[in-house]
């Protein structure tokens, strides 16, 4: 096995030509051969039987060839990659050059190398002080909020529906009088003022009482996500089942003894203001961390392969499929919903990429710089977390290499970024 470097004519791209022993090659169509064997119907043999020669003949010399390249390659190419340490940051071309039985395999891959990084200032810069108050506001956003938790529905059968109502309603719509799916339902809860329905439908229910039944007209806006609906009028019939009333608990130490540890509202506004002041701490620190970045990336200079971008991009893909599982759905339905191609949503996500790349770059190359080791208590704490978050012990997390780099990574960066601003200039505070 050899590999030849050399680079291209494009900045940061290198050429590498693999060139792999006919050995090799062979055993690995050999390989190929083994496990497919059973799916061969040959005249004059059992299903599965006939000798690789008789296969060969029959279908042609090249017919594991493909086969054999994709079960061989892939791991010799990250093994000599890695061997030759090689900062590859973008997916190989790959071209064949030579692929035939009996001779070397040669192919060559061309990959984007990282970039230089033209390190600007990162001491010294300048950088406007985040700091976030607590007002008697927050705190009484917060306890009504847990009062809003805390409501009870209650029926309202003497007067008609008002904004802010709660009501179940039977509702079944027609476009052009016909029926459309998903325009039918019975004994839903809607509450007037949501705006979570059609525009103009909620409104109409304004004024209706118990038991009563009409129809009411709609327009669906044109960004509706059913192509089909989008800008057409429709007719829903209704008819009104209930009404009902959020009722909110009194604020006072009962509400407070109910809902929490404290006997006194006193002491749970307190608790609140106390939880808001921490929330708003952690938020300016990051809020600071992300300017500090930022400001740093500004002055420095890198020239990013657009494989490495191309790279990046498919990983946000990759991290919004996983979400996506999560709520039964895939990307192709994701991007119906949204009324967007493939290639949009790529080119959405390219600023976010490049400012990824940028930053993951300065921030190593400031670690580089500065010698910053990672912190070992930092590690362990973090695997500690993930032990009993997947139910694992430390020992068999430790032995995960990728892990382990990964949150020395982390601890490393975070070092970085304290050290930009621990030597920042702060000028007034925001």
């Amino acid at each position: 096995m050899s590999i030849k470097q050399e680079k291209t004519k494009n900045k940061n791209e290198l050429k590498i030509t693999f060139t792999v022993e006919a050995e090799k090659f062979d055993e690995s169509i050999m390989k190929v051969f083994k496990k497919s064997a059973r799916y061969f119907n040959i005249p004059g043999f059992r299903k599965g039987k006939a000798p690789f020669k008789i296969v060969e003949r029959y279908y042609g010399d090249d017919i594991f060839y493909e086969d054999a390249f994709n079960d061989l390659v892939p791991e010799i190419y990250d093994e000599e990659i890695k061997n030759n340490k090689i900062d590859a940051v973008s997916k190989p071309q790959i071209d064949v050059v030579q692929m035939e039985k009996g001779k070397d395999l040669i192919f060559t891959a061309i990959v984007a190398t990282k970039p230089e990084v033209k390190l600007g200032k990162y001491k010294g810069i300048e950088l406007e002080k985040i700091e976030y108050k607590v007002t008697d506001e927050d705190v009484e956003h917060e306890l009504n909020h847990m009062a809003e938790h805390n409501s009870r529905m209650v029926s309202v059968d003497d007067r008609a529906v008002k904004k802010g109502d709660t009501v179940t309603i039977d509702f079944e719509g027609t476009v052009d009088g016909e029926a459309f799916e998903g325009g039918k339902a019975e004994n839903h809860q809607l509450e007037i003022g949501s705006n979570t329905f059609i525009p103009g439908f909620e409104d109409q229910l304004i004024g209706m009482k118990i038991d009563e039944e009409k129809d009411i007209s709609v327009t669906f806006p044109e960004e509706y996500f059913s192509k089909d609906l989008a800008g057409k009028d429709a007719v829903f019939h209704i008819k009104l089942h209930s009404i009902s009333v959020k009722e909110l608990p009194k604020l006072d130490d009962e509400f407070a003894k109910d809902v929490s540890e404290f006997d006194t509202l006193k002491e749970l506004k307190a608790s609140i203001e106390e939880k808001k002041k921490e929330e708003n701490e952690h938020r300016a620190k990051h809020e600071m961390e992300d300017a500090a970045v930022d400001a740093v990336c500004e002055n420095t200079n890198i020239d990013i392969p657009e494989g490495m971008v191309e790279l990046e991009i498919d990983n946000m893909e990759d991290n919004i499929e996983q979400r996506l599982k999560y709520q039964g759905m895939n990307i192709e339905q994701y991007l119906k919903m949204m009324g967007k191609t493939e290639k949009e949503l790529r080119e959405e996500f390219k600023p976010d990429a490049e400012k990824n790349i940028k930053t993951s770059l300065v921030l190593e190359q400031i670690v580089k710089d500065e010698k910053i080791e990672p912190d070992e208590k930092y590690v362990k704490e973090h695997l500690e977390e993930m032990s009993k978050q997947y139910n694992k012990k430390v020992e068999e997390l430790e032995k995960n290499d990728n892990l382990k780099d990964y949150l020395e990574t982390s601890s490393k960066n975070e070092k970085a970024v304290k050290l930009i601003l621990d030597n920042a200039k702060y000028k007034n505070k925001k």
